[in-house]
């Protein structure tokens, strides 16, 4: 029976232009500079502050080309500076090329196009294989690249989507491409070996379950475990020992161009003061074109008047004026909350010194500057602020606080620190177990368990006692 049903209820939407306003606070110096060019060729409303003054080289023309035939055939020239190549060995040429050769990446990405048509999971690919690291390993599981992309191309991607597209990625050359660490990768290989033979099943066991306990040195556990005698372990382990650690090999990856930070903040010291400046503030050189507005006005008063043209002319003005707006919140915001965290953690940007860097999280600042902590968030999200004494991670300033023997809270920065100068003064044969690093640092007045120790020393990199012992 077909009814009508009346129901009252409140619901939020974000306009676009405020989904676009996000997107541009998450950008940094580099990727702005792209947005705002992709912009000014899109939209001729949009034009940008040309330098008056344009450097000009002190010779634009070159001296040789007001010299004849004669005068280069018949040089003086003595033979001796020409033949100093011929003192070089072929490896210490100084004008030897360069080794023209592809990256995996673009390997990659061309072995994909020719299995698969779909433009969609092309970008995805495309997308993932550009987040792989050197060695060919992948940091983000699906669901992270998912919103990730979802983000930054403005279309909705479902995890179970991207996951399958990981998955062919995986098949191509060099195989393994994608996996997200050494474990994942060393069951990839076994995977594609005979699994009914005994000790690939045995490998692939032991990669599964008792991963963690072969990377401690527990072997006799492992063996106890698995039921294996001490030759059917050594066979397991000469498996796994010949096959390769990470997808990508150092004779197989190109050299990479050496990046180089560009940072978005600039911390100066005046009077013993920090100061925040923007490395470079971009609004401030857009415009909106005069020669267009006054082709605007000239069709809106017209006679002939084109609806479809004013139309699109107008939607162009409109979203030039928002752009160079949107632009100009986007520097008002990153000085408002560059200049909170640099009050809130003054005397790290005065000394450089991460002893005295205060436990600070998003909330503490989203109040401060009384903005949303998804904003502070996106404005603080891959940004870097040249210093006095070093580039620094934004990232790297927000910190948990742990209170010590004397009632101060000190950053878990601060704590980490303190595991690492133990551990670099300890004697390489007979290192700290994470017990007595409990102890060495209740001596200095920090009280912290022993998980949390081992939790830091993860995140550090640093391997356990055992491992340290047999490096040394």
């Amino acid at each position: 029976m077909i009814y009508q049903h009346q129901q009252l209820k409140q619901q939020t939407k974000i306009l676009p232009h405020q989904i676009q306003l996000l997107h541009l606070f998450h950008l940094n110096t580099m990727e702005l500079e792209h947005r705002i060019q992709q912009e000014l060729n899109d939209n001729p409303m949009l034009e940008q502050q040309q330098d008056e003054y344009e450097e000009i080289p002190d010779k634009a023309v070159k001296e040789d080309d007001f010299r004849d035939y004669d005068e280069f055939a018949y040089d003086d020239v003595p033979d001796y500076k020409l033949e100093y190549g011929n003192y070089f060995s072929d490896e210490a040429m100084p004008e030897k090329p360069l080794v023209a050769a592809v990256c995996f990446r673009e390997e990659a990405r061309q072995q994909f196009r020719w299995s698969i048509t779909d433009e969609l999971d092309v970008k995805i690919a495309d997308y993932i294989i550009d987040c792989l690291d050197e060695n060919g390993f992948l940091a983000m599981d699906a669901a992270a690249l998912a919103d990730d992309f979802s983000f930054r191309q403005g279309q909705l991607v479902d995890p179970e989507r991207v996951e399958s597209v990981l998955n062919t990625v995986r098949t191509l050359e060099p195989a393994g491409l994608g996996c997200r660490d050494t474990r994942e990768y060393l069951l990839f290989q076994l995977n594609r070996m005979n699994t009914k033979r005994p000790d690939v099943k045995m490998a692939i066991a032991l990669m599964k379950d008792h991963y963690q306990e072969l990377m401690n040195r527990q072997l006799e556990r492992i063996m106890h475990k698995l039921n294996l005698e001490d030759d059917e372990f050594r066979i397991v382990l000469e498996l796994i020992a010949g096959m390769q650690m990470k997808p990508v090999l150092e004779s197989e990856a190109v050299q990479q161009p050496r990046q180089t930070i560009v940072p978005d903040f600039i911390v100066t010291m005046e009077d013993d003061k920090p100061r925040v400046l923007l490395c470079k503030e971009r609004s401030a050189g857009l415009h909106i074109s005069s020669d267009w507005q006054q082709q605007v006005e000239a069709m809106q008063h017209g006679e002939q008047k084109d609806k479809s043209a004013i139309q699109y002319v107008r939607n162009k003005l409109n979203a030039a004026r928002w752009f160079i707006q949107a632009i100009r919140q986007r520097e008002q915001t990153m000085r408002r909350i560059m200049e909170a965290i640099v009050d809130w953690q003054q005397e790290y940007f005065v000394e450089g010194d991460i002893r005295v860097l205060k436990p600070m999280i998003l909330k503490n600042i989203a109040e401060v500057v009384g903005m949303d902590i998804s904003t502070v968030s996106r404005i603080t999200c891959n940004k870097y602020a040249e210093t006095h004494f070093g580039t620094i991670l934004l990232k790297d300033l927000f910190t948990e606080g742990l209170m010590t023997q004397k009632g101060d809270v000190v950053s878990n920065k601060v704590i980490q620190n303190a595991i690492v100068e133990v551990i670099e003064a300890e004697d390489k044969r007979k290192p700290y177990t994470d017990q007595q690093l409990v102890a060495i640092l209740g001596q200095k007045g920090y009280n912290i368990a022993r998980r949390t120790i081992a939790k830091y020393r993860d995140l550090l990199q640093i391997p356990v006692a055992q491992m340290r012992c047999l490096w040394a």
